[in-house]
């Protein structure tokens, strides 16, 4: 605006000029003022000379301080009978050289990646967990173990313990792996970061085995959801029990459980089968056997089907643990 008035003023003269444009004379004079530079300001004749300064400085980041903050120094050196500066101009001269920071060692945490694992078949990637079930009393539970083959969806192990142990994890993974017949180099198992999974018993026994461990970042449930899912259908199960009066009362519900689980249960999103017809390599036969059921109910009343002959729900052709968004 200063520079239209100047530009406006050589034409109509300065007054109608800011008039016209709404600008005060004296903003307008002002601008063509040259700004001068401040003056420098004096130090005064208390403060620090540069070698007090470098003392003061070279104190702070002593090996004996360099982690304290300058009130910790100040005061220790009071006791000592000895006196540098307040500690406002310790902070001053240590803000002069960008040395203004939290000094002493902090926690880091590690970075940890993504988990992103692959399952095309069976038997080649496992999620395990633990999840814990009210006992009779309050405060009281019981630790179920489950094992979960992630393409099928196939409970390939579990136990029901009053505690949580890395011998158990150890014994049901063990017996697990030899039921199914796992190979040195096949299997991947997956778990979150509780004490029994992260154990190091756990870890030598899956080297031993040949087995490939994965874990989930902490605190991010997302990275074991089919875990997570599982304990979720087992908990919203008709006929769930608020507590489980004893152990061998809990073992005796999940036994039935598991088989209805494995044997009965058609899961969505594994094209409708139940968990064994996955596991066991059956999933072809009976994609092949409801096509031809499909086929002849068309073939019926094909005015039924508005979107022309059905097909069975699909096998998915693999299954992710965090997919790559480039995949």
């Amino acid at each position: 605006m200063i520079e239209t008035s100047r530009e406006l003023s050589e034409h109509i003269g300065v007054s109608a000029a800011c008039e016209a444009l709404g600008v005060p004379r004296s903003s307008f004079y002002r601008a063509q003022q040259p700004k001068k530079e401040p003056a420098p300001r004096p130090a005064p004749e208390r403060a620090l000379n540069q070698e007090e300064r470098v003392k003061v400085r070279e104190t702070l980041n002593s090996e004996r301080f360099q982690d304290l903050a300058p009130r910790e120094v100040y005061a220790t050196l009071l006791d000592e009978n000895v006196y540098l500066c307040s500690w406002r101009t310790m902070y001053r001269i240590l803000e002069e050289y960008k040395e203004v920071r939290e000094r002493r060692n902090q926690l880091r945490h590690p970075a940890y990646s993504k988990p992103e694992l692959l399952a095309t078949g069976p038997n080649q990637l496992w999620s395990w967990d633990i999840t814990k079930l009210k006992g009779p009393a309050k405060w009281m539970y019981y630790y179920l173990y489950t094992i979960l083959d992630v393409f099928s969806r196939y409970v390939v192990g579990w136990l029901i313990a009053e505690g949580e142990s890395s011998g158990l994890a150890q014994e049901l993974i063990r017996a697990s792996c030899q039921k199914q017949g796992i190979e040195p180099g096949q299997l991947t198992l997956h778990a979150d970061r509780g004490s029994s999974m992260n154990s190091k018993p756990v870890a030598l026994l899956l080297a031993d085995l040949g087995v490939t461990k994965s874990h989930s970042r902490p605190h991010v449930s997302n990275d074991n959801p089919f875990s997570e899912a599982q304990f979720k259908t087992l908990k919203y199960r008709p006929g769930f029990p608020e507590r489980f009066g004893s152990l061998q009362d809990a073992r005796r519900w999940a036994r039935p459980f598991f088989h209805w689980y494995n044997h009965e249960h058609h899961h969505t999103a594994i094209g409708m089968m139940t968990p064994a017809t996955v596991h066991y390599g059956r999933a072809a036969e009976v994609t092949e056997q409801r096509r031809q059921v499909l086929q002849t109910a068309y073939a019926a009343h094909p005015e039924r089907f508005v979107r022309g002959e059905p097909q069975p729900p699909r096998l998915p052709e693999e299954v992710w643990i965090n997919k790559p968004e480039s995949t």
